[in-house]
């Protein structure tokens, strides 16, 4: 059983709260299009990364940067209960290179640095949940992110171990799915943008996402579908837009991902 609930300011359109209590609630692989910035305050979690697997305690803080695939297994006994901010990346092209740079990697922090964030985080939750001034609230949350961005030995950082050839290859396939997940796409299409082979191409972008080109699609149309009923569009209406002819078959997959149904989560972030 889960309770999970959305905060949002009107006046910051750039964040987006999430408060989670849960007995037992897994994350299949997914992404986001924002930065992502989460603390767990009870229970215990394997949280998979790009290829690794970190064990998460309570207590402990973890961020990814946007598209970048992972899930969570909390470990089943234990209550599980975590805050998560989403951060529209434009919002941040404020800040200097040399912090935006640091920011873009998924990390574990050290003791020290994991204390000072952890309180930071609760002040910019604590003042989006209750509605304070935006004033104070995005205060609040640039302080995380001044304290997030920190170099300081003993962070665990991602390291890129693929190639920048085929690197190229992923990322010319991941703006081609950017440009039309919301409709069918053929394994030729990619090919031919590619000019490399479907096997080769496939292989590449397992490799480098560790999820196959088509799930890759329809996490996009998941977060897609999610900005718009920020909106509150119809329901319906969204799902064909993003390419879900399915009604059901959209609802099961917004709820793998996001944790709640998209009615829910359209009324939360009302």
């Amino acid at each position: 059983m889960a309770d999970v609930s959305f905060y949002r300011n009107l006046q910051l359109p750039f964040v987006e709260g999430k408060r989670c209590y849960a007995d037992e609630l897994t994350y299949h692989r997914h992404f986001h299009e924002e930065y992502s910035i989460g603390l767990i305050h009870h229970g215990h979690t394997e949280a998979w990364c790009d290829g690794k697997l970190w064990e998460v305690e309570a207590g402990r803080m973890i961020s990814f940067p946007p598209h970048m695939l992972h899930a969570c297994h909390p470990k089943q006994g234990l209550k599980w209960s975590y805050d998560m901010l989403f951060i529209d990346p434009k919002w941040l092209e404020g800040m200097e290179q040399q912090e935006l740079a640091q920011i873009d990697i998924p990390y574990l922090l050290s003791t020290q640095k994991n204390q000072d964030c952890t309180m930071q985080m609760q002040q910019t939750m604590n003042s989006l949940m209750n509605g304070n001034e935006p004033l104070e609230t995005e205060t609040a949350l640039i302080g995380l992110l001044q304290q997030l961005t920190r170099s300081e030995h003993g962070d665990l950082e991602h390291q890129n171990m693929t190639s920048p050839a085929d690197r190229k290859y992923v990322g010319i396939v991941q703006e081609y799915l950017h440009a039309n997940f919301h409709r069918p796409i053929l394994l030729e299409e990619l090919e031919q943008v590619t000019s490399i082979s479907r096997f080769h191409l496939i292989r590449l972008f397992k490799q480098w996402q560790h999820v196959p080109p088509h799930v890759y699609q329809n996490l996009l149309r998941i977060n897609y579908a999610k900005t718009e009923l920020h909106r509150q569009r119809p329901i319906v209406e969204v799902a064909t837009e993003a390419g879900f002819y399915d009604q059901s078959h959209f609802t099961r997959m917004f709820t793998r991902v996001v944790g709640v149904t998209p009615r829910k989560y359209k009324v939360s972030v009302t």
